[in-house]
């Protein structure tokens, strides 16, 4: 009787063990992935971008996430009409104008094939960007500001060459539309609405708009560098 309790227990045991060798072989998930990139290039004007990106943070999850933030030179429009739709029809002085965009942009990074290219990205999300333009006039005693804050969405498509274990070059194309957004200078402002605060004479927002280069529809070609962590 104890052979035959010995011999039961033996093939429990053999039989048991590739079961329980079985069930400790679980597939480690890959760990979480961190990069970071400076890209330059255009959109609205001359761009620099800074941006943090991460990739396996959630099992099975397929898509990348980043979040970035650049700056803009660009023209902030005609400097004669500017001043006479938010401040006065005087025509003396000598014009010099300048602008710029800081934008924050969120976008999620699908992988696809493009050209062969093994390392390639459809990406797209949400923009938030706050323009500002300056028009002063030398010899004339006007210096003031136009600003606007604006949401948007954009998308592009992103690719990466690896230059080293830690490198990658960079090339992005694609597009950004923002909303339309009420435009303030001096003490007058028009929003798309048709609601005014100190207009001038009978300007609406459409020549403000037409008169100022807000974002609205900006292309993107940019090219960089990343470093993987």
């Amino acid at each position: 009787m104890k052979a035959t309790a010995l011999f039961c227990v033996f093939l429990i045991v053999m039989t048991a063990t590739p079961i329980s060798a079985q069930k400790t072989v679980i597939e480690e998930p890959q760990s979480t992935h961190f990069s970071a990139g400076v890209i330059l290039g255009y959109n609205s004007g001359m761009k620099f971008q800074g941006y943090g990106m991460v990739s396996n943070f959630a099992e099975n999850f397929p898509l990348n996430a980043r979040l970035s933030v650049g700056y803009s030179f660009v023209q902030p429009g005609d400097a004669a009409a500017a001043r006479r739709i938010f401040i006065n029809n005087a025509t003396n002085g000598i014009p010099e104008d300048k602008g710029r965009v800081l934008d924050f942009r969120l976008d999620l990074m699908y992988p696809i094939e493009v050209l062969s290219i093994d390392r390639a990205f459809l990406y797209g999300g949400p923009r938030y960007s706050r323009f500002k333009g300056n028009f002063k006039y030398v010899g004339g005693n006007e210096d003031f500001d136009v600003t606007s804050s604006h949401w948007g969405i954009g998308s592009g498509i992103e690719s990466y060459f690896r230059m080293s274990a830690k490198v990658d070059l960079v090339i992005s194309a694609g597009f950004d539309y923002f909303f339309e957004s009420t435009l303030t200078g001096h003490d007058t402002s028009y929003s798309p609405d048709g609601e005014e605060v100190n207009g001038r004479e009978d300007y609406t927002y459409d020549d403000a708009d037409d008169a100022i280069e807000q974002p609205n529809i900006e292309p993107i070609l940019m090219f960089g560098f990343s470093y993987n962590f």
